[in-house]
């Protein structure tokens, strides 16, 4: 093999390594109801983006829940929320639904 290919090789089974490796533990939040971590909290945010008006976003509310993964984040992680909800509202309605997701 070159030399770059064998670099290269090395670069992507280290990689592999570390992600196996990562993959066996849990992750933020795991089985902790009723938040249950990062996940939760992309899904949620998500669900506040794309059901809310952007000036609603960052208000406590009926529709949002300050103390329930309330928006804390700049608001160009916000739209990045927005889009990927309206992409996954496309796919899977359900889980971006207000209240009831």
């Amino acid at each position: 093999l070159a030399q770059g290919t064998s670099l290269e090789l090395a670069v992507c089974l280290a990689a592999f390594l570390l992600r196996a490796c990562v993959s066996l533990h849990g992750y933020s939040g795991e089985a902790s109801p009723p938040m249950f971590g990062d996940y939760e909290a992309q899904r949620h945010w998500m669900e506040v983006t794309i059901n809310l008006p952007p000036s609603a976003w960052y208000v406590d509310g009926p529709d949002n829940d300050l103390q329930y993964w309330g928006l804390d984040y700049p608001p160009l992680s916000a739209y990045f929320s927005w889009a990927v909800g309206h992409l996954a509202a496309l796919c899977h309605p359900q889980l971006v639904a207000l209240h009831s997701s």
